[in-house]
C-alpha cells in the first residue's frame, strides 16, 4: 500500500497524485470561466435591460452562432462530468463527499443537456414546444435553469475544494495528491 508521500501510477493516477493541484486549478479556471459567461448573460438580461435572445454572454457577443449551438452547452456538460470524474480520486473524507454531490448534481445536468442536444439533432422537441426543452426547463426559464444549475454544482465543488485544502489530521494523512503540500490542517 502506498504511504501518503507517494503517488499511484499511471495517467489517472498521476492526475490524482503529482498532477492533482495543476489539474484541479486548470478545472476550477473552465468552470469560473464558464460562470463568467453566465453572469454577464445575466447582467445583460437583469441589469442592462437587453432582450433574452441578444443576451449572449461574452463569447456570444463576437460568435452568436455560438452560443445557439446545443454541441457547445453539452460539450460542457461533459467536460464538467469528465472533469469531476477523473479529479474525484484526488479528494479523502469530506471534501470527497462534497466533490461526489457535485458529481452527481452534475450527471443530471448532463442528462438534461443530453436531452436537448437529442431534441436538437433530431428536430423534435419536447412535448411539441418549438425549440429544444430539457424537463425542468418545463418550469423554469433556460437563463434561470442554468443559472440554478451551474450554481448548485459550483457549491459543493467549492466546498470540497476549501475543505480538501484544509484538511484535519486524518484526512492529511490520507491525502496521496500533490495538493498535500500546500494543504493547512483545519
Amino acid at each position: 500500500m502506498a504511504t501518503s508521500q507517494q503517488y499511484r501510477a499511471g495517467e489517472t493516477g498521476r492526475l490524482n497524485g503529482v498532477w492533482h493541484r495543476a489539474a484541479l486549478n486548470v478545472f476550477m479556471l473552465v468552470v469560473v470561466a464558464h460562470w463568467a459567461e453566465h453572469i454577464v448573460q445575466a447582467a445583460q438580461i437583469w441589469v442592462l435591460g437587453w432582450p433574452r435572445p441578444e443576451a449572449r454572454g461574452v463569447l456570444g457577443m463576437p460568435f452568436p452562432w455560438l452560443v445557439e449551438q446545443e454541441w457547445l452547452h453539452y460539450g460542457y456538460a461533459l467536460v464538467m462530468l469528465v472533469g469531476l470524474w477523473m479529479l474525484r480520486d484526488g479528494f479523502v473524507g469530506r471534501s470527497r463527499r462534497w466533490w461526489l454531490a457535485a458529481l452527481a448534481i452534475q450527471v443530471w445536468h448532463h442528462l438534461e443537456h443530453l436531452l436537448l442536444l437529442v431534441q436538437a439533432l433530431t428536430g423534435t422537441y419536447l412535448l411539441g414546444r418549438a425549440v429544444p426543452t430539457s424537463l425542468l426547463q418545463l418550469a423554469l426559464p433556460r437563463v434561470e435553469l442554468h443559472l440554478f444549475y451551474n450554481a448548485v454544482v459550483f457549491l459543493p465543488m467549492v466546498v470540497a475544494v476549501y475543505l480538501h485544502l484544509r484538511p484535519n489530521e486524518f484526512e492529511l494523512d490520507r491525502m496521496n495528491c500533490s495538493c498535500r503540500h500546500v494543504a493547512r490542517t483545519a
